[in-house]
């Protein structure tokens, strides 16, 4: 097939940097391929991608060595903008893409500008939405009234709408409930469409892809090849590398002489013996925290955002120190929203809310940057230089410990993020929001662990998450919002087995769940 994108010896470097954020890479990306760019945060995955059409170093300051070409012409023969003919993008961060319209604006944005004449624009903007799962009643909704998952799915819209024929997109599916990031997997990744791929967490892509292009910590491609053939061949250096794996592979890593790596986990569960279930559970559910006093009480509470209606009526929820809460819903049902009346941070319309106030990791990190580097970031939490070295440590921070916080990669700003609430006590309640989204497969165990830790101080938390399988590691107790209430509280794995429940609130159950059927059945 010709080929449609392709780099050469390409290196790239930050102005200031000391050193390549990414390279020297030479990969190709043929007409009608899709292909999936692994690796950890700050390897240089979306820097990569950024200088497919020149936005690095054009608009993004650096310097770039190599040739890149896009459908056999060099990059540099056209400016960002005129590549838009071309190359559809999906940021990281929807907020980069959206110029703050209506729906139905921004979703016209892109072929208004590339002269499609006005009378075709409403069905231009119809199909997209339909096709990307978006409401007709959201069309003349502002942009800033989205949730974030809301967002991500009008991003969508607007690429569909743009018509490219090579489609960039840099985790495209981190902030989405389980459905829509299904549906958003099948659209940019349907047979016969050319598009590269940035995933932490594969899982809704593999299926779709036809070659995976991992990078190692040096910022160089260091395996290639189909997704099934590389997870079986390098599983193990893919997790030293800090790469996210399936559950298949990460059970196969824990538990080698049950597992085989070359079967599916369904294929891997039909050979186990009996008498195993305590090595499964062990693997994919959080251990026992003792659970203490009531932290926070919300009875009878009416959330509303501020300057907004009520989204969410009547809620009686309790949380106790030592317990770990997954709130899940689908995007825009009104997650962030309990958080912000969990935490204190927006007082109830109605009913009453008791306890401490708490706090809140936010979907965006650089919501909590006020310091000119990352090491000053930590230093208000505590000054002690010695103190300063382990939490850097502990977040894997060390490295980056004086750029400015608005420099790092998208998993970096976020494990900073969640230091700087994690690593003082000064809050009995966290309360996280979508705390794995740019995590790679290193730093979400470490989360996880940290989690743990949390709870065992006496602490309560509250994870609002779209990954299931995270929410079943770390939360014994889950919420589930939808409908403006809730409509479920108990049990974290009672919920991830009731597939009724979850489909009917537009979730998927977890990639775990047939690990946690054959646990019901042999016990």
């Amino acid at each position: 097939m010709p080929e449609a994108l392709a780099y050469d010896r390409v290196a790239l470097r930050h102005d200031g940097a000391g050193g390549d954020a990414v390279g020297p890479v030479s990969l190709r990306l043929r007409e009608g391929e899709r292909a999936l760019l692994l690796g950890a945060s700050g390897v240089g995955k979306s820097t990569l991608v950024q200088a497919a059409t020149g936005l690095f170093p054009k608009s993004i300051p650096g310097e770039r060595r190599g040739a890149i070409r896009l459908c056999g012409r060099p990059v540099d023969d056209r400016t960002p903008a005129d590549w838009a003919d071309t190359c559809g993008y999906l940021f990281q961060d929807a907020a980069q893409t959206l110029a703050g319209f209506t729906v139905r604006d921004e979703i016209a944005f892109g072929p208004e500008n590339a002269g499609v004449a006005g009378a075709r624009l409403p069905e231009i903007v119809a199909e997209a939405m339909a096709r990307a799962g978006i409401p007709e009643t959201w069309s003349a909704r502002r942009i800033a009234t989205l949730s974030g998952g809301e967002r991500q799915c009008v991003a969508l819209a607007a690429l569909l709408a743009q018509g490219a024929p090579i489609t960039l997109a840099d985790e495209p599916a981190a902030s989405l409930a389980p459905v829509a990031a299904r549906r958003m997997a099948r659209l940019l990744l349907a047979p016969g469409r050319t598009t590269l791929v940035v995933e932490h967490k594969p899982g809704p892509v593999l299926d779709h892809i036809d070659r995976c292009i991992a990078l190692g910590r040096d910022g160089r491609v260091m395996s290639e090849g189909a997704p099934r053939q590389i997870l079986a061949r390098d599983a193990d250096a893919l997790a030293d590398a800090g790469i996210a794996l399936p559950l298949a592979a990460r059970l196969h890593l824990n538990l080698p002489d049950l597992i085989d790596p070359r079967l599916s986990l369904e294929e891997a569960l039909a050979r186990l013996p009996p008498g195993q279930a305590h090595r499964l559970r062990d693997v994919i559910l959080p251990a026992p925290i003792p659970i203490g006093e009531v932290v926070l009480r919300l009875d009878g509470a009416d959330c509303a955002p501020a300057f907004g209606p009520v989204v969410l009526r009547d809620v009686s929820l309790t949380l106790r120190a030592g317990e770990v809460l997954a709130i899940l819903g689908p995007n825009g049902a009104g997650k962030s929203t309990l958080a912000a009346c969990l935490s204190g941070l927006l007082p109830p319309r109605a009913g009453r809310r008791e306890g401490a106030a708490g706090a809140v990791a936010f979907q965006n990190p650089e919501a909590h940057f006020s310091r000119e580097s990352v090491r000053a970031e930590i230093e208000d939490i505590d000054p002690a230089p010695e103190r300063v070295s382990r939490i850097l440590d502990r977040w894997g921070l060390t490295a980056v410990a004086d750029q400015h916080p608005f420099t790092l990669s998208q998993g970096q700003k976020r494990r900073l993020s969640l230091a700087l609430l994690a690593e003082t006590d000064r809050w009995p309640l966290l309360i996280l929001d979508e705390p794995t989204a740019g995590l790679d497969g290193v730093a979400e165990a470490a989360l996880r662990d940290r989690i743990a830790g949390l709870a065992r101080e006496g602490r309560a938390v509250a994870v609002i998450t779209h990954d299931m399988d995270f929410a079943l590691s770390v939360a014994d107790r889950a919420v589930l919002v939808g409908g403006g209430a809730l409509r479920f509280d108990g049990p974290c794995a009672a919920l991830m087995r009731d597939r009724e429940r979850l489909s009917a609130a537009g979730l998927l159950p977890p990639e775990a769940a047939p690990v946690l059927d054959w646990i019901d059945r042999t016990c």
